[in-house]
């Protein structure tokens, strides 16, 4: 049996990184072998230097080579795997797809650090800092202008999953842990998002964790 690219990961509960590349490699099909070193543990602090030049997760090892960083990962499956169809195939349309991923890739400091992510808790109505509402409303005009003008064809912000949507998977599951309504086009997508087989997978699997937390909260994970 042919040896499976290894993605290594972080824990699912707390990790946002290592859902986004997961979720796109798993939502469109491709084989991986999956690989989870717990976070701030001795093991990570042993592995995470070797995993990754970054010491950061995720990281992709194909046999010969690492990448790291999700977008990267996400962007190398893309090129070496164009039936995953991760971008739309229309080059204006693409452009769009990359300019979302990308503002949510360095933007919505305020969301991040004030609502980090943890799948297992319900903070609804926590996390209301300043700045979080700009962030919270500049992601649902991303919504409803991705479903409103490219997305008719399916339920995802470009009619099919692409990197997009991994790309903002972590915040949806944000919204859920904060007890964040969006307009009806925003939930409808946020409930599309969570129906994701791949994704109940990954709530699954962090519910099912034994490392926990109690008490305190991770550094922001993105």
């Amino acid at each position: 049996m042919e040896n499976l690219p290894v993605l290594y990961i972080g824990n699912k509960n707390y990790s946002s990184w290592s859902l986004r590349a997961w979720l796109g490699l798993r939502a469109t099909g491709v084989e991986f072998e999956e690989k989870l070193v717990s976070l701030y543990t001795d093991e990570w602090f042993a592995k995470a230097p070797v995993i990754s030049p970054t010491g950061k997760v995720p990281a992709y090892f194909d046999g010969t080579k690492t990448i790291w960083e999700a977008l990267g990962i996400l962007e190398y499956i893309a090129d070496t795997r164009p039936d995953t169809l991760l971008w739309p195939l229309d080059m204006d349309v693409r452009a769009i797809a990359r300019s979302v991923a990308l503002e949510m890739h360095g933007g919505f400091v305020a969301l991040r650090t004030n609502m980090p992510m943890n799948l297992r808790k319900d903070y609804s109505g926590r996390g209301r800092q300043p700045g979080v509402e700009k962030d919270i409303e500049r992601i649902g005009d991303i919504f409803n202008m991705c479903r409103s003008r490219y997305g008719q064809s399916g339920d995802f912000l470009f009619g099919h999953f692409t990197i997009a949507d991994a790309m903002f998977a972590p915040v949806i599951t944000r919204f859920k842990t904060y007890g964040v309504t969006l307009d009806p086009v925003g939930e409808a997508y946020k409930n599309a998002v969570l129906a994701l087989p791949a994704m109940r997978e990954w709530y699954r699997d962090a519910l099912n964790e034994n490392w926990v937390i109690e008490g305190a909260e991770l550094p922001d994970q993105g």
